[in-house]
């Protein structure tokens, strides 16, 4: 499994996350947080799929969104997820990193037909290969192969190509 993909940005300050008004938008990071809070308890699918789509996120066709999974509010335009993929219930995709000295950001591609379990961490960089599938509490911090059966903290493949 490759490692992720993140772009580096140096912030002055304390530490990143108390920077965060000067690398993103205020008003934008606002609006965005209430997009994509108000589709993660949205009832309807085609509404949930419509705020993420508003937020900047690229949704495919079919996609559904278990109650409380939630998408990064900062990045939302970094997300990828392909047709017919689950995000599980009160699952997250991250698209940043505050860190100390530096944020990062890193494109995420979740593949088609994709199975994210409930409670699952995704991380910015990070890559899902079609058809994959996420056991449930799972921390994703590396790219997961097509087809594949993945799970654990951090995830690692349990089988290939299920």
């Amino acid at each position: 499994m490759a490692l992720r993909r993140l772009t580096s940005i140096k912030v002055s300050g304390e530490n990143s996350m108390s920077s965060w008004w000067k690398v993103k938008n205020p008003v934008k990071t606002m609006l965005n947080f209430i997009l994509i809070y108000s589709a993660r308890f949205a009832p309807s699918l085609r509404l949930k799929r419509f705020l993420y789509r508003l937020a900047g996120a690229k949704i495919g066709k079919g996609v559904s969104f278990g109650l409380g999974a939630v998408l990064d509010i900062f990045f939302p335009e970094l997300i990828e997820i392909g047709d017919n993929s689950i995000i599980g219930y009160n699952s997250t995709i991250l698209a940043h990193e505050f860190l100390i000295k530096e944020l990062k950001t890193g494109q995420v591609k979740i593949g088609k037909g994709v199975m994210v379990g409930a409670n699952c961490t995704v991380l910015a960089g990070v890559e899902i290969g079609d058809g994959a599938c996420i056991s449930a509490c799972s921390l994703v911090n590396s790219d997961v192969p097509a087809g594949s059966f993945i799970g654990g903290v951090p995830a690692k493949i349990i089988k290939r190509n299920h």
